[in-house]
């Protein structure tokens, strides 16, 4: 194979190189542009980095800091297009390109976190007398600097450096492999039914949209896949347990060794072995580093102090919770024998459909009702209202170029009418896009150094089922209540990022943020859905347009906690099997099944359900295998103790005033938490914002977790 040809001067054509510090041409890149591009930046960044560390550059901010983040911010963002791309987008072609240009882009940032002239550059800087005149913002982006050198390996003797370097690499190869074998494993299954007595309890929704499957694939009768709209309806409604089961089964052993027996899989997809290799990557690192573990390591930049304290949280929240599940458990058990009349029990399969049931019976609605209301187009006017509101702002649509038909663009306009940012809203699923729901940085805010300002740029990435025709009319797309939380929940993220006035990217928006904070803002967002006063605003029937009657509220809002304690175990039992496998699993010896074995042991000891024999759900946890979350993921419970508390400020705002949509405590909320970014550490900005240190108190309660006295 012949090497790739130098470039020595920049590409005019490649849409990769061209839109600099605009918006990238998402529908002109082609798979072929990308190495060329990606190798020129590379080059580039090599110069800036031979130039920072070489005798004649002096170690300031100007001469040091500032060409190094041009150069750097380029390749992140080309690179951070492609990767996009490959999330929603995804093609055999882009994913050849970009698992090519994958390791030499890993390498480049794993040698300049290692680059131990440059560490000694920034420690000069810091040691100056110049470092007392840069601004909060700077100051913090060069002592994150100084603590990411240390954390990528800059300290390590010149014998290790290689190998630290090859570690980094192996782990985003692995990480990506993971990604890739869940993706195919999801989108190489359908199952076509081609009776329409199997299809009874079904939504009309969900039969369209299977009937639209079955027909784009040139099939007869309706077809379900596993991705989540098309396999969760199954779960919730078919009356067909066998059905249910099917699917079940497929959906549990995806990327697993069970996977061709159940889901029509590859055994090629399987990431068992995968996961220890990552594992096993991530504790040889930690202890290259001088740290006992990969958990240990992971909280050097976080909130939380220490191992034990994390898992002494999560063991503690647990046990509280315990009780609450066992209840849920027990009435459900009951409901399905007694009414249902399941006289076998309970099978892992029946659970969303007996839960559905209970529920409907119980509060006397079903969630298929209730998502009658909310038509997406309503739910982003009503969650405009929501941010323009609380934070002075104006929301409008814009003409950015996209990546598929159906993204949509956003700008929004301060009080004097200026452009502060621009947001994208990729809102469906679609074969070739990634699962799940997550905001992701398209551009930073930055102050350059003539004065102007780059305003930040956001995606923000959802898989709601896409609209479907029904008697030749394009039904206007309903979402559920569960969607329109995940909508408001990635948009808290992406406030997070847009709503940001510091000048240094480093710490702009959601960068140099800790980890387990960076969840606060899009939590706290959350809480809104269950407002009255919110809901009012932000649903219209699809059928008669008529919003949401105070009646079918009620019952939602006295269901909102249903079956909390189990949905709460869920959660820390997902948080334990992380943060154990990082901080007490033996890597390094670990064989076969031992991943599924702790997460099995786990589950046993914490939570009331049994896990299902076949269940292979670690095989596709890519929050830690894929998607940065290692020993991360009890941020989520940890962040919901934060976002809880701040969003009770705005419940005793309502109570004097009589709206949580209050403006004042919005623009303090705006002020002390989204626009300093990382600036200050997240403990500080909440004592900022709240007066006090963080209580659970008000998690518990939203939660339903507090037994009556």
């Amino acid at each position: 194979m012949n090497a790739p040809t130098p470039i020595t001067a920049f590409d005019t054509q490649n849409p990769l190189l061209s839109f600099g510090r605009g918006i990238a041409q998402y529908d002109a890149i082609r798979p072929e542009q990308i190495a060329p591009a990606i190798e020129y930046l590379l080059n580039t960044c090599e110069s800036a980095v031979s130039k920072a560390v070489g005798p004649a550059s002096p170690a300031t901010w100007h001469d040091l800091v500032e060409p190094l983040e041009d150069a750097t911010e380029q390749l992140g963002r080309s690179w951070g297009v492609v990767s996009h791309l490959n999330a929603v987008a995804d093609t055999p072609e882009l994913r050849a390109a970009y698992g090519a240009m994958l390791p030499k882009v890993t390498a480049f940032f794993a040698n300049l976190g290692q680059n131990l002239e440059l560490y000694q550059r920034y420690k000069e800087l810091h040691n100056s007398s110049s470092f007392a005149d840069l601004s909060m913002d700077q100051k913090k982006v060069i002592e994150n600097s100084l603590r990411d050198f240390r954390l990528g390996g800059a300290e390590l003797p010149d014998d290790q450096k290689p190998r630290f370097a090859q570690i980094q690499d192996e782990q985003a190869v692995l990480a990506k492999a993971f990604s890739d074998h869940v993706l195919d494993a999801t989108d190489s299954f359908v199952h076509l039914v081609t009776k329409a007595e199997d299809l009874a309890g079904l939504p009309e929704d969900a039969i369209a949209a299977a009937a639209a499957t079955a027909e784009q694939k040139g099939l007869q009768g309706w077809a379900f896949t596993l991705h989540f709209p098309s396999y969760y309806p199954v779960q919730q409604y078919a009356e067909n347990r066998d059905l249910r089961r099917l699917l079940y089964e497929a959906y549990v052993t995806r990327a697993s060794e069970l996977g061709p027996k159940f889901g029509r899989g590859n055994l090629d997809w399987d990431n068992t072995q995968n996961m220890i290799d990552q594992l096993r990557l991530r504790s040889e690192e930690a202890k290259m580093l001088g740290f006992s573990n990969y958990a240990a390591l992971s909280l050097a930049p976080k909130m939380a102090k220490d191992v034990a304290e994390v898992d002494t949280f999560l063991t503690d929240f647990a046990k509280r919770a315990k009780p609450f599940a066992e209840k849920d458990w027990k009435e459900l058990q009951e409901f399905a024998h007694n009414t249902l009349g399941l006289l076998d029990g309970v099978e892992p399969w029946d659970m969303a459909f007996v839960s559905e049931r209970l529920k409907q019976e119980r509060y006397a609605f079903s969630e298929n009702e209730l998502k009658q209301y909310f038509p997406l187009p309503k739910v982003l006017e009503g969650l405009f209202k929501v941010i323009e509101t609380l934070f002075t702002i104006k929301i409008k649509p814009a003409s950015l170029p996209t990546w598929h038909a159906t993204v949509q663009s956003f700008e929004i306009l301060n009080a004097k009418h200026q452009t502060v940012a621009y947001f994208y809203l990729d809102p469906y699923a679609r074969p070739g896009k990634r699962g799940g729901a997550w905001m992701d940085d398209a551009r930073g805010r930055r102050v350059l150094s003539n004065g102007e300002v780059q305003i930040p740029v956001a995606y923000l990435v959802c898989n709601f089922a896409a609209p479907v025709e029904v008697n030749g009319q394009t039904k206007s797309p309903t979402i559920t209540h569960d969607d329109v939380i995940t909508l408001f929940h990635e948009s808290g993220h992406g406030l997070h990022h847009l709503l940001t006035q510091v000048g240094a990217l480093g710490v702009s928006g959601i960068n140099g943020v800790e980890w387990d904070a960076v969840e606060l803002p899009s939590q706290f967002m959350e809480n809104f859905c269950w407002e009255w006063e919110v809901l009012q605003g932000m649903t219209a029937h699809v059928d008669t347009g008529q919003p949401l009657p105070r009646s079918l509220f009620d019952k939602m809002l006295a269901a909102k906690n249903f079956q909390n304690g189990l949905t709460t175990m869920r959660q820390l039992v997902f948080s334990l099997t992380d943060w154990r496998l990082h901080s007490r699993f033996d890597a390094d010896t670990a064989q076969g099944q031992a991943v599924l074995d702790l997460a099995r042991e786990i589950n046993n000891h914490f939570h009331v359900i049994p896990q299902a024999s076949i269940s292979r759900w670690p095989n596709t946890f890519s929050h830690i295998f894929a998607g940065g979350y290692a020993a991360g993921y009890y941020s989520y419970k940890w962040a919901e103790v934060l976002s809880a508390d701040v969003y009770s400020a705005f419940e005793e705002a309502a109570k004097l005033r009589g709206s949580v949509l209050d403006t004042e405590t919005g623009i303090r909320y705006r002020k002390e938490i989204l626009e300093v970014g990382g600036s200050r550490s997240a403990a500080d900005s909440f004592i900022a914002f709240r007066g006090r240190a963080p209580q659970i108190d008000a998690l518990l309660r939203h939660g339903g977790l507090i037994t009556a006295h």
